[in-house]
């Protein structure tokens, strides 16, 4: 394949690359009856006026399971943690004994875990959307490059098909990761 084209192909990779990263993390956060720090990824704090994450004002550890245990690192954000935690809506009941608050994690509902399955599924079409519109940007550029900077015909096509295996490995690989995550999310 041309210079040009094998650029073109590997910029379009990258692209699909950082999409399927996105889902992956996106899913992360899925709390899926097993207590996992990652829940409050998206946790903020008003810490001394500044909306700050979860875990830079207090440890967050998981002892079992079902628990997580989130230690302040300075005992008057216990109050401000509780009602950044209600506030965030991730679906967790905080209690504290003055130092250390614990959240338990409930199984989770047949009903919920068929929500949590639809919203993966459509996270994953969406990501397979992104991957499909960085192949067409990538054929749009290797068109522009026959037209204006003398690729030829033969390397324009090459790279187009280089470009359509790319694709096609990245959708399956997000088909890959929304099937693993309904397997974890369907397990009791």
């Amino acid at each position: 394949m041309l210079p040009r084209a094998k650029e073109i192909v590997d910029a379009a990779g990258v692209k699909m690359q950082d999409a399927v990263d996105f889902l992956e993390e996106d899913l992360r956060n899925y709390r899926v009856g097993k207590a996992t720090p990652a829940i409050f990824n998206g946790v903020t704090v008003d810490y001394y006026g500044t909306a700050t994450p979860l875990n830079q004002v207090a440890s967050i550890t998981t002892p079992d399971a079902k628990t997580i245990a989130i230690q302040p690192w300075e005992r008057n954000m216990i109050s401000k943690i509780e009602k950044a935690i209600l506030d965030a809506n991730v679906g967790l009941t905080p209690s504290n004994n003055g130092e250390i608050i614990r959240c338990v994690v409930p199984a989770l509902t047949e009903e919920r875990r068929r929500e949590l399955i639809k919203k993966a599924k459509a996270q994953g079409e969406t990501t397979k959307v992104t991957v499909r519109n960085a192949r067409r940007d990538g054929i749009d550029l290797l068109k522009k490059a026959q037209k204006n900077e003398g690729l030829s015909e033969d390397g324009e096509k090459e790279g187009e098909e280089e470009l359509q295996k790319v694709t096609d490995k990245y959708v399956k690989n997000v088909d890959a990761i929304i099937s693993a995550k309904e397997k974890e999310i369907l397990t009791v």
